[in-house]
């Protein structure tokens, strides 16, 4: 249940009730508000002097229920706006990881020529063998940030563990909490802390549910600024890396108020059918898609085998907003 507070209950009073109704408190930006188990369907006595107005939740996802808040939120970054009433769908492209500033210099220009106005690149890279690239840390943040500076264009990147969450906080304007990280709960926690946009990816192995409760952890924690990133799912099927679950992203955008954002490229793991997966996901009108490109995919320090060339990219990009405008969307 979600409890809204009346105005001028002073603070002692409010965590005194939190302690006494096991709830999360935290101000939205314009009122106190408690956050209870959703086992609890009515307002608990000891909060109906305090209470504006409350909510009941058929389960724990709850600030991101529709149950909640019937219309989606709406996320401003830089200059560019999905969610809400925007019908914007947001290119986010760029290469796995940092590698060196003529690398992503290659690629910043490409993303510039085409007007795409968010790079994403990996400095912390959780990869699953220990013999692998690692990134470059903060040197790579500082390439990032150079090249933002350089092209004005919003940076994104990746928390791969606790520390270094305030690095990435520093650096970045979306933090992206990747598959390996959705459980830790201390980066969702310091997530919940900062107002910057976190786009959280489902891990492969995760249900709906989960993945959704995952972002209760920063929604309540007081930041409303949450993606939700589809990258695909593990099943039966061993000719692709993962199963991209657009299933799962309709159930996203029916049920949940928050913005959805789909990862083709993790999801198919080889480049030929990254185009497609693309298209599809377009097609289903959601807030984002993420894209890798890289100058040389077949030299790349992680994820070669997904990640477009340049030209591929710029050839798949031009078949896109044709798409998006015949479902009445803008591609950004």
């Amino acid at each position: 249940m979600i409890v809204h507070l009346k105005p001028n209950i002073p603070a002692a009073k409010i965590d005194e009730l939190a302690v006494a109704n096991q709830a999360i408190r935290f101000h939205d930006g314009t009122r106190d508000v408690l956050v209870l188990p959703s086992k609890i369907q009515t307002l608990p006595e000891s909060l109906k002097p305090v209470a504006d107005e409350s909510f009941a939740t058929k389960t724990d996802i709850q600030l991101a229920s529709k149950e909640y808040s019937s219309h989606k939120r709406s996320i401003t970054i830089g200059d560019v706006t999905i969610g809400g009433d925007s019908m914007n769908t947001m290119m986010i492209a760029g290469p796995c990881s940092v590698e060196s500033r003529e690398q992503v210099d290659q690629v910043a220009q490409l993303i510039k020529e085409l007007n795409i106005k968010t790079f994403r690149a990996g400095c912390f890279k959780p990869r699953t063998s220990p013999y692998t690239f690692q990134g470059l840390g903060e040197e790579g943040l500082k390439i990032l940030a150079d090249a933002r500076d350089k092209y004005s264009f919003n940076i994104i990147t990746e928390v791969k563990d606790s520390s270094h969450v305030d690095l990435v906080i520093e650096y970045a304007d979306i933090i992206q909490i990747g598959a390996k990280a959705m459980y830790d709960h201390s980066i969702g926690k310091r997530c919940g802390q900062t107002k910057k946009p976190v786009l959280l990816k489902r891990g492969f192995g995760t249900t709906l549910q989960e993945f959704v409760q995952a972002a209760e952890f920063i929604l309540s924690g007081g930041n409303p600024n949450v993606m939700l990133c589809e990258r695909g799912i593990r099943t039966f099927e061993t000719q692709t890396r993962f199963t991209l679950d657009l299933c799962g992203v309709a159930f996203l955008k029916e049920y949940t108020n928050l913005p959805v954002i789909v990862d083709p490229s993790h999801a198919m793991g080889y480049r030929y059918g990254v185009a497609d997966l693309t298209r599809a996901a377009i097609a289903m009108g959601v807030d984002g898609l993420l894209v890798e490109t890289h100058p040389t995919p077949e030299k790349a320090k992680s994820d070669a085998s997904q990640q477009l060339n340049l030209d591929e990219f710029r050839k798949m990009y031009g078949t896109l907003q044709p798409i998006a405008q015949a479902i009445g969307h803008k591609l950004i």
